[in-house]
């Protein structure tokens, strides 16, 4: 058979094959459920099942999205985001789809990454530019509680719903999410070389809003025993960017210590009480937008895996939509 010129799925049924085209997107979900991009009537599929997500290098990730009987790439089963290859088999439940995307061009250039050629993308695990970003990490509060008071179905649609969620969310203010790590995810803002634009962390704060705002709201539509909570840390410094896998098993992400002390402030945010953490460079930036800087509270914390001190400067979702309305941009 002769694949289609463009990325898509063929599900194979009775009746003939079905063509999943997947352009003029960057996400797809599929399941049970009719919100889904790619509804699947199978009884063993869960109403959020999976999300393809398309990433700017041009390579396609299949994430789990809680389900119940999970997804499986090849014949193996999954529990992080991998990569997809050319002719991959996918199953969900009893259903099988085979993936197919045109090789990416070798003469390409990738330009978040500075126009980086592709033909710099080794088999050998390479980190390409260093450059100035910004990391977010959310963690849904008291998660592993929840999981023991509800029921495991109502937890996988939940969980799903959250992450597809999330990922709309950090898609709508300009970057990808990152990373899924279990009830947490982490997403990247790469800045210009010129450094950190105004707006930039305006649209990265919306977005932390924004993500609370639809987290604490999600009880609404699932009988969770209690209204969920999430908290963040936020830190901007430099860091390497690109290609950090193998030829086999490529992984576009961000190392460094501005990537370890972004899950750290997060972390710390449970120790003082807080929802949100800053770092400090992220802090100086988003404060020039204000006449009157004054609206997150300085704290001394030690990190984990840190041998001096950090200062951090945290607050409440309530200070953080305050800072919004009034931000000058």
């Amino acid at each position: 058979m002769v694949s289609q010129p463009v990325p898509h799925l063929i599900l194979r049924t009775e009746s003939g094959n079905r063509y999943l085209s997947l352009t003029s997107n960057n996400c797809w979900t599929v399941g049970r459920g009719d919100d889904n991009n790619f509804v699947l009537p199978d009884r063993w599929i869960s109403r959020n099942h999976a999300m393809l997500q398309r990433m700017e290098t041009g390579e396609f990730y299949l994430i789990d999205l809680g389900s119940r009987n999970g997804s499986f790439v090849n014949g193996r089963r999954v529990s992080v985001p991998v990569t997809l290859h050319n002719g991959d088999r996918l199953t969900f439940g009893q259903t099988e789809l085979e993936f197919y995307s045109p090789e990416i061009p070798t003469g390409g250039t990738d330009s978040s990454l500075g126009g980086i050629d592709s033909q710099e993308f080794t088999a050998t695990a390479t980190l390409h530019v260093r450059r100035l970003i910004s990391v977010l990490v959310v963690d849904i509060r008291d998660f592993t509680v929840m999981t023991r008071q509800i029921d495991e179905k109502v937890l996988s649609e939940a969980i799903g719903t959250w992450f597809r969620c999330a990922g709309d969310i950090i898609r709508e203010y300009g970057s990808w999410v990152d990373k899924y790590i279990g009830d947490a995810i982490m997403a990247v803002w790469i800045h210009g070389a010129q450094g950190v634009d105004q707006e930039e962390m305006i649209q990265i704060a919306r977005a932390l809003s924004d993500l609370h705002k639809m987290t604490s709201k999600l009880h609404e539509r699932y009988p969770l025993p209690f209204p969920l909570r999430v908290g963040a840390g936020l830190n901007t410094g430099y860091a390497m960017v690109g290609n950090t896998g193998t030829g086999d098993r490529p992984d576009y992400t961000a190392l460094g210590d501005t990537v370890n002390a972004a899950f750290r402030l997060e972390s710390a945010t449970k120790q003082i009480g807080v929802d949100v953490a800053l770092g400090e460079t992220t802090y100086e930036y988003l404060m020039t937008t204000l006449s009157n800087p004054n609206l997150f509270d300085q704290h001394t914390v030690n990190l984990k895996g840190y041998d001096t001190p950090t200062v951090t400067y945290a607050g409440s979702f309530t200070d953080l939509d305050t800072f919004l309305q009034i931000s000058v941009v």
